[in-house]
């Protein structure tokens, strides 16, 4: 499990980027695969969510993890049943005892928190999902719910980084088409009409954008790093057929 400083400081609050070690997983979902939508058995990812949940100190039905679907959608979540079967990308909560819990395998865990406010958030964050606001919904949402947008810690977990990140060219104009800006995002790619994206900085720029002052990213490479993440772009890189998924967590103490 991975710490970070912005957030291990905050009495009220308990996180942890998890990362692939510590679970009883086997093969390519070895070892701390928490992914109910991957072919991993089903017993066995039950029992690293189980984990999960004992080192975040919350009951194991109070580890709450959605449907992701890369959209901008986010909930609120009062109770464990809240987030069954609901088809979203992030949570927020005032509700103590609660992990909110990102699953993810390249994609950009992100954990909000205004301690003061007692209010956190957890956002899945893709490229399709930063694009369409999901890490400015997830700000708003806690605003609603009492945060100040100058107390909202904002941190980015591991996920794939720009030297891992090749894309084609319609990918590129789709992000020019939205702002010419964008192109600070991109990097030429030894292949010819290819670019490397940079996932994480263009997090960053939207959360700077939603009024946040200083979101921070942990710097962790999941593509690169097999020993440490799951990945879904090495799965395809070489044809695995599946892949598992990392887990990143946030709750209020009880």
């Amino acid at each position: 499990m991975i710490s970070a400083p912005q957030l291990a400081g905050l009495e009220s609050v308990t996180h942890g980027f998890f990362d692939r070690t510590g679970g009883v997983s086997g093969g390519i979902y070895a070892s701390l695969n928490t992914g109910l939508g991957s072919n991993d058995k089903r017993e066995d990812v039950l029992e690293n969510r189980r984990r999960v949940a004992r080192a975040m100190d919350v009951a194991t039905e109070a580890l709450l993890t959605l449907y992701q679907v890369h959209s901008p959608d986010v909930i609120h979540v009062r109770a464990p049943g809240d987030t069954q079967g609901v088809k979203a990308d992030a949570m927020v909560t005032t509700t103590p005892g609660l992990a909110l819990g990102v699953l993810s395998a390249d994609c950009a865990p992100v954990l909000f928190a205004d301690a003061q406010a007692g209010v956190i958030g957890a956002a899945h964050s893709g490229w399709g999902g930063a694009f369409r606001g999901v890490l400015e919904a997830t700000v708003e949402a806690m605003v609603g719910l009492g945060a100040q947008r100058s107390a909202i810690r904002a941190v980015i977990g591991p996920c794939i980084a720009q030297s891992s990140y090749e894309v084609g060219p319609e990918f590129l104009e789709r992000f020019l088409d939205a702002d010419r800006a964008n192109s600070c995002h991109f990097a030429p790619s030894a292949r010819r009409g290819h670019h490397m994206f940079d996932l994480p900085g263009y997090a960053l720029k939207r959360l700077r954008g939603a009024g946040l002052d200083d979101p921070v990213w942990l710097g962790q490479d999941t593509c690169a790093d097999e020993a440490r993440f799951f990945s879904y772009r090495r799965s395809v890189h070489r044809d695995e057929g599946d892949y598992g998924r990392q887990i990143s967590a946030i709750a209020l103490r009880g």
